[in-house]
């Protein structure tokens, strides 16, 4: 099945399907558009700080409570995009979406509408732009989406990237990458026969969930089911970044090559060695060096850590999530306190001030 506003393998739209995040629902509309329904907690793009004062108050375990409802979702949380279905005008897609909810959960989100992104076709981008309008004329609540960064690969090699970076931004980097001499790095594609032996697989999958646990967001928890069928998905043209120490394996970064780009979409890192060995700003250079030297155009590195990347050189597009409350006084706070919820948009602006 194809999809529109795809910077991904449809395969991997069909592996969420198939094997969702813990907690997940997977729903299909009639006009064939993937979506989810899970208990989606308001707090989850609050700005963290605001969330750690929030917990800090008496009653603030019930609160949260309260502020987790089931949603149902259109989108998936392995596509960048909301995935379109080609050959279906907007107005069908969005009435199949809301013929499909029916106001059976208190609410509907559809996620991730690009807002004139640089990787899409000028058909795609005003079916999105067009998207956006309709949701807005039907009454859904628009709240901007978290920073989706990007590098465009329009360099040779890693010196000629990094002369474009600040004199400090180059030291500190350059000290940091002293420790790769120290890792093995190896890439394994995916379909590679080393993904039948289970130990292998459970080893990555626990490095992804140190990272995990360590996280300020958790939305969706991927299952090894999901994990096992994508590794083994030949199809996908996945690159698994393996980096071992003197201890082992530390880290592991899925990445898929599609249309021309690099798409980073999963890492696992054991704490705390990848800190120890800069992990995180070695594997950012490997996939650069890894891009710009089998021709590609973008590095696509997605939406977590967005002032980390953004010293590492990465660039900013946005989506946008249209939301619709069953409740006509819960849509109207929705409206009055979207801002609330747009934690990187704020910092954006910020950035540009």
């Amino acid at each position: 099945m194809n999809y529109t506003n795809s910077l991904e393998s449809a395969g991997l739209i069909r592996h969420f399907l198939d094997n969702p995040p813990e907690g997940f629902t997977s729903v299909m509309t009639s006009a064939a558009q993937p979506g989810f329904i899970m208990p989606f907690s308001l707090l989850t793009t609050v700005d963290p700080d605001m969330v750690k004062r929030i917990r800090r108050f008496p009653g603030s375990e019930l609160l949260e409570r309260l502020l987790t409802v089931q949603t149902l979702f259109f989108g998936t949380t392995v596509s960048e995009y909301l995935p379109m279905r080609p050959g279906t005008g907007v107005p069908e897609q969005l009435r199949a979406m809301l013929d499909h909810w029916q106001a059976s959960t208190p609410l509907m989100i559809v996620k991730d509408i690009p807002e004139d992104s640089p990787f899409l076709s000028d058909a795609e981008r005003a079916a999105a732009a067009e998207c956006l309008r309709r949701c807005k004329e039907l009454g859904f609540v628009m709240v901007a989406g978290q920073a989706l960064a990007y590098v465009p690969v329009d360099f040779a090699d890693e010196q000629t990237y990094l002369a474009r970076l600040s004199s400090s931004r180059r030291k500190d980097i350059r000290r940091k990458l002293k420790s790769r001499s120290d890792l093995k790095i190896e890439i394994i594609k995916t379909g590679d026969a080393r993904f039948g032996d289970n130990a292998f697989l459970a080893k990555l999958y626990a490095l992804y969930e140190e990272v995990y646990a360590q996280s300020d967001i958790h939305f969706d928890k991927l299952t090894p089911q999901f994990f096992t069928a994508v590794l083994q998905d030949a199809s996908l043209n996945g690159h698994l970044f393996l980096y071992s120490s003197a201890q082992g394996l530390i880290g592991c970064n899925l990445c898929f090559v599609h249309n021309g780009m690099l798409i980073d979409k999963y890492i696992g890192l054991h704490y705390p060695a990848a800190r120890e060995h800069n992990l995180y700003i070695v594997s950012w250079m490997e996939n650069l060096r890894f891009a710009a030297g089998h021709g590609l155009t973008h590095y696509i590195a997605g939406w977590t850590d967005p002032e980390i990347k953004a010293n590492l050189g990465a660039r900013f597009t946005f989506t946008h999530h249209a939301v619709y409350a069953r409740n006509g006084l819960f849509r109207w706070i929705l409206g009055k306190l979207s801002g609330v919820f747009e934690h990187d948009k704020a910092w954006f602006e910020g950035q540009q001030r």
